[in-house]
């Protein structure tokens, strides 16, 4: 063992009790972080993985029709000026797709874009013989949606080959059915400008976002055609991508390039995700506070050990030691601290998390979960002992400078006196 760590330990020795609180702290402060990252990065993959399973990375709708016509202005009689003033008169807005078939052949053409569904969606009525409840319809082709989509599994109840069978069939959220006290088989019906159909419920899906499945119900494309009195045209097109991560540079190619609106789900959910960003931000500064209250204690433990071991500290400068061997001394102290008490808290993260995963809990509001969701992530583990290095290096600095600069000559004399 090298002289410089045999030495460290001995002093570390002289200070057990202190050295073994600022131990805990720096083990439960890697602990926490760890466990903190995991469970709101762990929500959010979730909601991300559920909003991309109902809504799709893109959505293509409505178009804004331009008609600006650019009229140059002269500045001389014979001297033609490059400023123009543009008519802004003529805008007009589109509402929705017109001709969905053509535009979904263009956007196949995007070498990201792996599948495309038509969807018509409106406000209807649904009523059975207990409540009268307002749903959003969405029509769909359902082998083109489970391309684009994760609905296949979120049926909880019932089959979704009785719904392709089944003309009149309906698919309802889990919420809905429980505040309608519908079941699979039972008969609605539904009512939209004037027109109403009986339609049968064919499965009960449950996404675990409560905003859809109170609310969304599906059917087929021609069903809400006729119920919207839409011949024609669609609402949007929900785009599923092969990298979801490139959703915004694809949404503004297209949307350059199709002329009409397209929403990326970075976009559309901006206000969520920033939820999530800030939840992470400050469950880590404040779990990190632990590991700075631990760092404290190191600092104030190695400025007592240069103050109690300044004649050994002489000695060892008398003897050959050289002011960078004395600071190393003092650096190794906090970093066997360090590397102990991370390995122990990389161990109680990852027991925490285990255990935390495990429990059953009911969550109810943005999405519904009956258990924690975590997210097993080695960056975790990394950002934890990172923190925790950078404070611990911090707090050992200024006690090794410190003791470092004694003058030997000096302490000797004052020793001696």
């Amino acid at each position: 063992m090298p002289p410089e760590i045999s030495i460290a330990l001995r002093f570390l020795r002289s200070k057990k009790r202190a050295m073994i609180m600022s131990l805990t702290g720096i083990v439960f402060g890697v602990g926490f972080i760890i466990l903190t990252q995991a469970l709101t990065s762990g929500f959010e993959i979730f909601f991300i993985k559920t909003i991309l399973g109902t809504k799709g990375a893109l959505r293509i709708q409505d178009k804004t029709q331009s008609t600006l016509r650019s009229i140059e202005l002269d500045r001389m009689r014979d001297i033609k000026s490059p400023f123009t003033y543009a008519h802004s008169e003529g805008r007009k807005f589109i509402k929705g797709i017109d001709h969905p078939r053509s535009l979904i052949k263009a956007v196949k053409e995007f070498r990201n874009v792996s599948a495309v569904s038509e969807v018509i969606r409106g406000e209807v009525s649904m009523s059975n013989n207990f409540i009268t409840h307002r749903v959003s319809l969405h029509g769909i082709d359902l082998d083109n949606h489970l391309s684009v989509s994760d609905l296949e599994e979120y049926i909880m109840w019932g089959d979704l080959n009785k719904f392709h069978r089944m003309h009149n069939g309906i698919l309802i959220g889990s919420s809905l059915a429980q505040r309608m006290l519908l079941n699979v088989g039972d008969n609605v019906v539904v009512l939209a400008k004037d027109v109403s159909h009986q339609m049968r419920v064919s499965a009960i899906y449950e996404t675990g976002v409560s905003d859809i499945d109170r609310v969304w119900v599906f059917t087929h494309l021609d069903q809400a055609r006729t119920l919207l009195k839409k011949p024609f045209g669609v609402s949007f097109l929900q785009v599923n991508l092969h990298d979801k991560n490139r959703a915004p540079v694809n949404a503004l190619h297209m949307s350059s390039v199709l002329g009409h609106i397209v929403e990326s789900w970075q976009e559309r959910e901006r206000v969520w995700l920033d939820v999530f960003w800030a939840l992470r931000l400050s469950s880590a500064i404040t779990v990190s506070t632990i590991i700075i209250i631990s760092g404290l204690g190191i600092y104030n433990t190695l400025a007592i050990i240069v103050m109690e071991k300044n004649r050994e500290i002489a000695i060892l400068r008398s003897i050959g030691y050289s002011r960078n061997d004395i600071g190393l001394i003092f650096i190794i102290q906090g970093l066997i601290i360090y590397l102990i008490g991370t390995v122990f808290g990389l161990i109680l993260g990852a027991s925490m998390t285990y255990a935390v995963s495990a429990l059953p809990i009911g969550i109810s509001g943005i999405f519904t979960t009956d258990h924690f969701i975590v997210n097993w992530s080695i960056w975790h583990y990394a950002a934890a002992a990172l923190t925790a290095l950078i404070v611990v290096l911090i707090a050992s600095y200024i006690p090794a400078r410190k003791a470092s600069h004694l003058e030997p000559a000096v302490i000797i004399r004052g020793a001696g006196q």
